[in-house]
């Protein structure tokens, strides 16, 4: 059974995450949200197979994908949250967008839109929950040619 407050903890835990990419802040948040090391697959998004990384490298790796977009808005919901012991498992849905500049997206749309779900699974550490493990999976995607345009400035 979940108790109330892992469920509160975990859906935090998830916000936490979006706002890594959104706040643009890796300095604090990444050591708030993850585990080290921490296993990741965005195969379905990106075409990398799912890898298992130190934190510090993976941190890297985010500050580098989300530096091009002008802004991006991770909205995570529905959560569904299994607590067993001290592990812990998350499906929830995502709607990801991510702007471009003006200049890389010219006359053409200035938005890549990703929208899916995550299955994520966290561990009760002595510092509170960490995602160990962050699996995305994308049902839709608009403009994904903007994710390699952005990058290619």
């Amino acid at each position: 059974m979940t108790s109330p407050a892992d469920r509160a903890d975990l859906v935090e835990l998830l916000s936490r995450y979006a706002d890594i990419a959104d706040l643009k802040e890796y300095t604090e948040l990444p050591g708030l949200v993850f585990t080290d090391p921490v296993t990741l697959d965005f195969e379905s998004v990106a075409g990398i197979p799912p890898m298992t990384v130190p934190l510090a490298d993976y941190v890297q790796v985010l500050r580098g994908a989300f530096a091009p977009f002008t802004a991006t808005h991770h909205a995570i919901t529905g959560h569904v949250v299994e607590v067993d012991g001290d592990t812990a498992t998350i499906h929830a849905h995502v709607r990801a967008e991510h702007w471009v500049p003006a200049e890389v997206a010219g006359d053409g749309p200035n938005r890549w839109l990703v929208v899916g779900f995550y299955d994520d699974q966290a561990v009760r550490t002595e510092n509170g929950w960490r995602l160990s493990h962050v699996t995305l999976t994308a049902a839709h995607q608009e403009n994904q040619h903007l994710a390699s345009a952005a990058t290619a400035r």
